[in-house]
């Protein structure tokens, strides 16, 4: 290639780069149940997700991306407030948020923006969360007809249907969630996966990894799907695409749990023009942060609004390579199905160190896994060391958890006895965090289904409950 052609080629990308609008459309895709490790980009020799692959070739990969909690109504009434469960309300499952909160499409609109979601829908009371619904529901099983929980038929025609204004949209599967009936499972014959090293190696778990792997393609291919169409309507260069894996698994030590494998999270960026391809940030960042985030790119000022979160959009344009120094989560099993009567959980990590408090260490975990789960019985079957103690640590832990993510990523090695000093200072930032959060620990956990309403506006129907009209 000659000095003209190059000089040409920079030329056309600087145009190109001119051309991408200051306020692009935003699309941020939300998986369901899902622990981070389980995609090809992110390391899982086995799982098939070249739809994933493929925007994470085309954007940025984050490797330190957690979310707020490991539990999917706090989880994504965080996500979609850019504040913490316990100040905004928010913090048991199947819960509501306090009155004077905000979410995401009322800071869209407010910046001009059409906002919609469609999908799975967890969140109340319905007046704090005013998407435009455009259809699917909460749940799906396997039951319905393939794409009724998730028609992105709609999300197309929601795309196209007005060029002239930017629009937010939010995607949510209600896949890889159990029951673990999409997909194709005979693509994973279970003798031939490989078990990931924080679990124990039985017939039923590998026959499980199989059907919740089918279900990860099959969730692969719905983003396949919302990709193309933004191809075909000739909008994704002018769209920043955000994908996010949600919670752990419901494999033990996933969800439910403030284990690395319950609170991390795989995060996909593609922003063209901005993010270069095949891009990979380690920054510490939180789902508290997407919100401002969207604030920030649509021309917004995210520092005077009251969220918990903060941009990193400077990451995005590559003026800085750092972003948050911890981030937290908060568990209490008050509420979900099967839980203790109380087993409050908080974390924090500052992206190598993760520090966990068990508020209620003397009692018994409890949840439909120990209920009812044929996996988790099996392991109980299993006569080995490493068998015995895993269901043991499922379900009595210490107060105090300490561990180095950089050389025990699978959270097996417990060393908060050998390292005062690191935990002490992560104890310190927990507390400190907590009293900001007004977080009271032991009574916030036994007022958590205070927080619960009475009527859930959500539904497997394919309804949404909105407020009467004024």
């Amino acid at each position: 290639m000659n000095r003209t052609q190059t000089m040409g080629i920079g030329l056309l990308w600087v145009a190109f780069c001119l051309s991408v609008p200051a306020r692009p459309n935003l699309l941020l895709f939300l998986a369901d149940d899902m622990t981070y490790t389980d995609l090809g980009c992110y390391g899982n020799k086995d799982v098939h997700t070249p739809h994933i692959d493929r925007l994470a070739a085309e954007g940025l990969r984050f490797t330190r991306f957690y979310n707020s909690s490991p539990t999917c109504s706090p989880l994504r009434q965080s996500l979609y407030t850019g504040i913490y469960p316990v100040r905004n309300g928010a913090h048991p499952n199947h819960s509501r948020v306090y009155d004077w909160v905000r979410s995401l499409p009322h800071h869209m609109q407010a910046l001009g923006y059409r906002c919609a979601i469609v999908g799975k829908r967890h969140e109340a009371p319905a007046e704090a969360f005013p998407f435009e619904m455009l259809g699917g529901q909460h749940g799906d099983g396997g039951k319905t007809p393939d794409g009724a929980d998730l028609p992105l038929e709609r999300a197309r025609a929601f795309m196209d249907r007005d060029r002239k204004q930017p629009w937010c949209l939010v995607v949510a599967s209600n896949q890889p969630h159990t029951p673990w009936n999409r997909g194709d499972a005979s693509a994973y014959p279970p003798g031939q996966l490989t078990v990931p090293p924080y679990l124990v190696d039985t017939p039923e778990l590998r026959e499980g990894l199989s059907r919740y792997y089918a279900e990860i393609s099959y969730m692969d291919a719905q983003v396949g799907r919302v990709m193309a169409d933004l191809e075909a309507l000739q909008m994704e260069q002018h769209t920043l695409v955000i994908w996010l894996s949600e919670q752990g698994s419901q494999l033990p030590f996933g969800k439910w749990t403030c284990y690395d494998t319950g609170i991390h999270a795989a995060a996909v960026l593609r922003w063209p023009g901005v993010v270069a391809p095949g891009s990979r940030s380690a920054a510490l960042v939180s789902y508290v942060d997407v919100v401002p985030t969207f604030v920030d790119v649509a021309g917004g000022q995210p520092e005077k609004i009251d969220f918990d979160g903060r941009s990193f959009a400077p990451l995005l344009r590559g003026e800085r390579d750092h972003h948050a120094s911890h981030v937290f989560a908060t568990h209490t099993t008050r509420g979900i199905h099967g839980g203790s009567e109380a087993y409050a959980t908080r974390a924090v990590t500052d992206g190598r160190w993760l520090y966990i408090r068990n508020l209620h260490h003397t009692e018994t975990f409890h949840n439909v896994i120990t209920g009812k789960d044929r996996i988790f019985r099996s392991w109980k079957g299993v006569e080995s060391d490493f068998a015995r103690t895993r269901v043991a640590a499922y379900q009595r832990r210490p107060r105090e958890e300490l561990y180095d993510l950089e050389t025990d990523p699978w959270c097996l090695k417990n060393i908060s006895a050998g390292h005062t000093e690191r935990r002490g200072a992560l104890s310190r930032q927990l507390d400190a965090w907590m009293e900001k959060q007004g977080d009271k620990g032991d009574a916030t956990e036994r007022a958590a289904k205070e927080r619960q309403p009475a009527e859930k506006p959500w539904g497997r129907n394919g309804s949404y409950r909105l407020p009467a009209a004024p």
